[in-house]
């Protein structure tokens, strides 16, 4: 294939008259397809159906401390739940709290909790002048949305193939002590599917920040989310690395089941330090008596240990990688080798980053709706929105079917070049 940076005007305006034939015939067929979110499917959620049956009006709803598990009690969660998710973190079980349905609204709490009492005895961020932290880029819309919420200062840190610019952070958190935390997510990141190396690891281990509350957010979404048997990453376990340095304070791991059971449904759980637990359940004491024990009860039961879930999580990627297959196969064949774009291709997670040349995410996305296609707002990979470079959208094949997903990708590819061929002819002109 000629990069079409190498086309002369008038071969550009021919193939834009092509494209646009081809464009105009895909949205005449009036399309509804969605890839904007890293929604399961129907089939991915009816692999948890069998934990619907796992408890009913005759089952025996004592949990392993002999607490009813239909009444108070139990502050920080069952035992096999905590066993279940702290094998699933892979830390020590007395390392963790089970908390409800959403790890989202376990971060948000701990911000939350951060700004109106601080951290560990700590100054309340409420009562600072300025508070900060630090964002890989390309990263997580919500993480950023829950910082810009509580008027948090977000800076922008560069991710690298094998995780964020950590010079750069290394230098920012060792200068500044408004800079109270980073987002991270360390395996399979959303959006990129980079897993953190273990260089990278060990230097979070080893920072030096100038805020004693400094903290670093490790949201382990996609921790066991593989899409292959055989070719899977691995990420070194940060708490353990940080007690190792002498740092045993300084990370809040999180993690839930709501790509693994249901969504909205599921169990989430934080892990941390002894000293951070106590702050943690402390605080907890005054919002609540204890989380949802039933459907902690119901997924001990329904996964038995991690095994089981590990097991379950195959069936999930054997419906995953072939969605994810396609997209990257349609990428390939149609985009590839002509300089109009830059792509990933994960071994896990839910979604593929794709880089448009500068300037053409947002013209790219807005084309592709034209045709039916919803896809990601370009800029949500940034906080505030604002990708500098309007470059990156995020690509999400888990939702539609696999026959959506063929005509989905089509259109995208379509989009992607009929801007970048607009872009072109501007830079011609």
């Amino acid at each position: 294939m000629v990069a079409y940076s190498e086309l002369s005007k008038e071969e550009l305006l021919k193939l834009k008259n092509e494209l646009e034939e081809q464009f105009s015939e895909v949205k005449a067929k009036g399309l509804n397809l969605d890839m904007s979110r890293g929604k399961p499917s129907a089939a991915q959620l009816d692999l948890a159906m069998g934990m619907m049956d796992v408890l009913n009006s005759k089952s025996d709803l004592k949990c392993q401390e002999g607490v009813d598990c239909r009444n108070y009690g139990v502050l920080d969660g069952i035992q096999e739940a905590k066993q279940l998710l702290a094998d699933m973190m892979e830390v020590p079980k007395d390392n963790i709290v089970i908390f409800g349905n959403s790890s989202l609204n376990v971060m948000y709490d701990t911000i939350a909790r951060s700004m109106t009492h601080g951290v560990m005895g700590s100054t309340p961020w409420c009562k600072l002048d300025k508070v900060k932290f630090l964002c890989p880029v390309p990263g997580y819309d919500r993480h950023f949305a829950i910082t810009e919420h509580f008027g948090i200062e977000m800076i922008n840190i560069p991710m690298t193939e094998s995780g964020p610019d950590m010079d750069l952070v290394e230098k920012l958190v060792s200068e500044d002590e408004a800079i109270k935390g980073i987002w991270c997510v360390p395996k399979y990141s959303n959006p990129q599917g980079i897993t953190y190396s273990d260089e990278t690891v060990h230097r979070f281990a080893k920072l030096k920040p100038a805020a004693k509350d400094f903290r670093i957010y490790w949201d382990n979404a996609y921790g066991i989310h593989h899409l292959y048997e055989d070719k899977q990453d691995y990420l070194i376990e940060i708490l353990m690395e940080c007690k190792k340095e002498g740092n045993p304070d300084m990370v809040y791991k999180f993690c839930s089941t709501s790509k693994v059971s249901f969504p909205g449904s599921g169990v989430s759980a934080i892990a941390a330090s002894d000293a951070n637990l106590v702050a943690i359940r402390k605080q907890m004491t005054i919002q609540t008596i204890g989380h949802d024990k039933l459907n902690q009860l119901r997924h001990a039961r329904f996964y038995k240990d991690i095994h089981g879930m590990v097991k379950h999580m195959k069936l999930h990627a054997d419906i995953l990688r072939p969605k994810f297959e396609a997209v990257l196969e349609v990428l390939e064949e149609e985009l590839g080798g002509l300089g109009i774009g830059s792509w990933l291709a994960p071994r896990g997670g839910y979604f593929i980053s794709f880089d448009a040349m500068e300037g053409c995410a947002k013209a790219i996305v807005a084309k592709a709706k034209e045709a039916g296609l919803v896809m990601t707002p370009a800029g949500a990979t940034f906080p505030y929105g604002k990708d500098p470079k309007d470059s990156n959208i995020r690509i999400a094949p888990s939702y539609p079917t696999p026959e959506e997903l063929k005509i989905a990708s089509e259109i995208f590819v379509l989009s992607v070049k009929l801007v970048s061929i607009d872009k072109l002819l501007e830079e011609k002109k």
